[in-house]
């Protein structure tokens, strides 16, 4: 802690200012034009401090300025995405932490980021651009241990996983949840008649016992689905 403060001083670095850390993971390694781009987007700008933390990431420590909101700071993170689309021709997804309001602070906004990247690639893969502030439900079930994630699947589809459904099925009941449980959009959405709608909801009811009409069992449907999306994220990565 005295090192940070005492290199800090050396560096003219201010020490209670409130800081965000945005983190950039490109598609390629080695992008070393990546870097130069966020670079040169930030070049003018003395408090703010970019680096490469591996092969794949950049790291910006930006400072807010006072009443400086979230959309502002997905802003950014769309502009440096812009950039490095078009300067660089790289893909890339950024994930940012909370402000912290002193340096000391700087590391948990950097792992708030990183954990959100994570997060961001098992249930927003859609979603080039994460917040740690907006995780909702994702970041709960992303610090569950498998052994506890395996034995909620098995109570609530004995045995069964809903990743086994067809695609058919599956469409049908993220388009249901989609539409907020609405019945008459989800089969306007679907081209189906209402009652192919209701005929499959009651399908799926007699083989898994949950009525996705009823809220509480359609809560628990959702959580089913984004647990068995974080086992396969997690168990991917061991092989």
């Amino acid at each position: 802690m005295v090192d940070i403060y005492n290199r800090a001083k050396k560096l003219h670095i201010e020490t209670n200012v409130k800081r965000v850390v945005y983190l950039i993971e490109t598609r390629h390694e080695k992008d070393v034009n990546a870097l130069e781009t966020v670079r040169c987007l930030f070049a003018g700008k003395t408090k703010d401090f970019i680096t490469a933390v591996d092969e794949k990431n950049i790291i910006l420590v930006k400072e807010i300025k006072p009443g400086e909101t979230s959309e502002e700071m997905d802003k950014t993170a769309n502009m440096i995405l812009d950039m490095l689309n078009t300067e660089a021709m790289t893909r890339a997804h950024i994930a940012y932490g909370t402000v912290v309001n002193d340096i000391k602070e700087v590391s948990r906004s950097y792992k708030e980021a990183k954990m959100a990247l994570d997060v961001g690639k098992i249930f927003y893969s859609n979603k080039n651009v994460v917040a740690y502030s907006n995780l909702g439900i994702g970041r709960l079930i992303y610090q569950l241990p498998l052994p506890l994630c395996r034995m909620f699947i098995k109570e609530i589809f004995e045995g069964k996983s809903p990743d086994e459904f067809d695609d058919e099925t599956l469409t049908t009941i993220n388009k249901f949840f989609e539409n907020n449980l609405n019945v008459s959009e989800t089969s306007r959405q679907l081209y189906i008649h209402r009652n192919t709608l209701v005929y499959r909801l009651d399908k799926l009811q007699k083989s898994t016992g949950l009525d996705l009409r009823v809220f509480e069992d359609a809560i628990t449907f959702k959580i089913a689905l984004m647990v068995v999306k974080y086992m396969k994220y997690m168990e991917s990565l061991d092989y």
